[in-house]
């Protein structure tokens, strides 16, 4: 078992789940409540990665993030190294390849409030904040909730976009995925058979988990 594999996986997932409740959110409450023309161009540019081959994506990431780059020769200062083949290269790339399964849920969830409930609200003189933070946030909890653990396990299995980005580098940018596809490879199939059972096993106890939390009322 590679378990240096596994938590490399475990804190990428979990650094771009944290990562898209602070881009992702933002993103979801515009696209759940403007009525901009330009809105749909938007919407496709999200939901992109959810038809994209991931080594389309990862290889487009590369060069994006490539020294060669303005945006990399920019990170590359910012950063004091390059971003490709670093976890950093790799949570940037997890961040965009995750970034429908965590907006998508959000802005339905989002676009479900009642109307009825944010008039009343902005008639009672609060801002669009205290009404977010106030009423639309809890009101819109089991939504949050679903993009999160779907970003999460999402990540924890991706695999083309963290070979294109980040290669196979022991203690920097293996993840599990990439540990399975080496032992398949070196015809290790019961190693392969037994990271491929945990990572099952972990993905389904979060889905149930989920399921079972969004059942519970948090909120009277």
């Amino acid at each position: 078992m590679d378990w240096q594999a596994l938590a490399l996986s475990l804190k990428l997932a979990l650094a771009t789940m944290l990562v898209l409740v602070a881009l992702g959110m933002p993103v979801a409450y515009w696209l759940a409540f403007s009525k901009r023309r330009w809105k749909p161009i938007i919407e496709a540019l999200v939901a992109l990665p959810l038809v994209l081959p991931p080594t389309v994506l990862g290889f487009y990431v590369l060069l994006a993030l490539g020294p060669s780059s303005p945006l990399g020769a920019l990170c590359e200062r910012i950063f004091g190294h390059r971003l490709p083949f670093t976890f950093s290269g790799l949570l940037v790339a997890s961040v965009l390849y995750s970034l429908p399964f965590a907006v998508q849920p959000f802005s339905a969830a989002f676009a479900s409030v009642d109307p009825r409930i944010l008039e009343a609200s902005a008639c009672s003189g609060a801002g669009r904040w205290k009404t977010f933070f106030r009423l639309i946030l809890p009101l819109s909890w089991a939504g949050v909730l679903t993009g999160l653990v779907l970003s999460f396990a999402h990540t924890l299995g991706e695999f083309g976009v963290v070979l294109m980005v980040g290669g196979n580098i022991p203690g920097a940018t293996r993840t599990v995925s990439i540990a399975i596809y080496d032992q398949v490879q070196s015809l290790d199939y019961s190693a392969a058979m037994r990271t491929s059972g945990l990572l099952l096993g972990i993905s389904f106890i979060v889905l149930v988990l989920t399921y079972s939390l969004r059942k519970v009322r948090l909120f009277p």
